[in-house]
């Protein structure tokens, strides 16, 4: 079966990987690193911006 792309254009300032995770270089104490969760703001983490409410327009 196809996928199927979704409507939404997609955010042109993350270009759609809104959440990124950045390492601060420190390690917990099992090891692991710490890591920084970062959200897009323009979209809230959607990755896909929002359309602009249709105006129709008169003369």
């Amino acid at each position: 079966m196809p996928v199927r792309a979704s409507n939404m254009p997609v955010c042109r300032n993350c270009d759609g990987f809104p959440v990124v995770s950045i390492t601060t270089g420190a390690r917990h104490g099992d090891g692991s690193r710490v890591l920084l969760r970062v959200v897009c703001l323009a979209c809230q983490g959607t990755g896909h911006t929002h359309r602009a409410a249709l105006v129709k327009a008169g003369r």
